[in-house]
């Protein structure tokens, strides 16, 4: 009938991006200025041990970090671009020489690393995972600790010790995500439903706590996005939800019933704008959403396996996806 024509005539085919042989962890975008072009990377988390970057344009494949031993879960850039980071199932989170792929600090961990963070001036990374405490790593002096034993022999990269550590909850809880509001404060979402918001000035302390989901849903995924009408703000999967908090005023400003659950996976991100947002998870297709009434406005199907992981480019024009099928789709936002 006209409307399927309709539908197939208008049906998107997104640049899908292969080298992954396992299901995808996290993506990451990252818009670099320097002197001479402003350029956006893409960066991946994955279970095959081989995060990956790649152009957040095309898509194309620009190098592989090598040297974790268990599946990879966080990877992110810092905002110079001269740095990565990755948490893994192997109890360790390394960080990297972005340029030239080398490793060049290893943090070891006591158990499963989940999800890592840079702060806004790239000086601290924040980790966290399966043994419900937020660390606090100084890049600074650990870039000292590397001046110094410049005879690193085995490339495994410098070990040091994390300048803070924070117990989340008396309850045993693991981290999910963290990330960085400013360079004093750190979101931590955890297994208990909760997004605890940490001042890691001196010795750390709590500052507030978004109770996201009722009980003890596993907050799947948060990204912070200011949006054009000047506001800051949080948006947030957990159980069949996403809900989103304005960031200043700490007030929850929707929440929304998904389609979809994110029990074991999935995702959401906020379109800079602030008026659709994107999320995936249970199932195999990747929906947009209108922020202000919930309703979905587009449905994409490409992938073969659930959705992992989501995230728009940092102008908003194209979002990437990834899924337990292995594979990264970058879908043009109006088309």
């Amino acid at each position: 009938d006209s409307r399927t024509m309709a539908a197939a005539a208008t049906r998107q085919i997104p640049i899908v991006c292969p080298g992954h042989t396992r299901p995808l962890a996290e993506l990451q975008f990252c818009a670099v200025d320097d002197e001479e072009e402003q350029r956006t990377f893409l960066v991946s988390a994955c279970h095959d041990k081989m995060p990956m970057l790649r152009d957040g344009v095309s898509g194309d494949w620009i190098g592989t970090f090598k040297g974790h031993k268990g599946a990879v879960w966080s990877s992110k850039l810092d905002p110079s671009g001269y740095l990565a980071a990755t948490a893994s199932g192997d109890f360790s989170v390394k960080v990297w020489d972005a340029i030239t792929g080398k490793n060049l600090y290893s943090f070891q961990h006591k158990h499963i690393c989940k999800t890592i963070d840079f702060s806004p001036n790239s000086k601290l990374l924040a980790t966290g995972g399966h043994e419900g405490l937020l660390r606090i790593y100084d890049l600074l002096s650990c870039q000292q600790v590397a001046a110094a034993q410049q005879n690193d022999e085995k490339g495994d990269g410098v070990s040091m010790e994390p300048k803070l550590v924070l117990t989340q909850s008396e309850e045993k809880i693991y981290i999910t995500k963290c990330l960085w509001i400013d360079n004093e404060m750190v979101l931590v979402a955890s297994s208990d439903g909760k997004i605890r918001v940490w001042n890691v000035v001196g010795a750390g302390s709590l500052s507030y706590t978004f109770e996201v989901a009722d009980g003890a849903v596993e907050v799947r995924d948060m990204e912070i996005r200011a949006i054009d009408d000047g506001r800051t703000m949080l948006i947030v999967a957990a159980g069949d939800k996403v809900s989103l908090f304005d960031l200043n005023s700490k007030a929850l400003v929707s929440s929304f019933k998904m389609p979809i659950h994110f029990r074991e996976e999935g995702g959401a991100s906020l379109h800079p704008s602030g008026s659709k947002f994107i999320a995936g998870g249970s199932d195999l297709w990747v929906r947009v959403f209108d922020t202000l009434s919930g309703t979905e406005l587009d449905c994409l199907k490409g992938h073969h396996g659930p959705i992992r992981c989501l995230r728009y480019a940092p102008d908003g024009k194209t979002f990437a996806t990834g899924s337990e099928d292995g594979t990264i789709r970058i879908w043009k936002t109006d088309a």
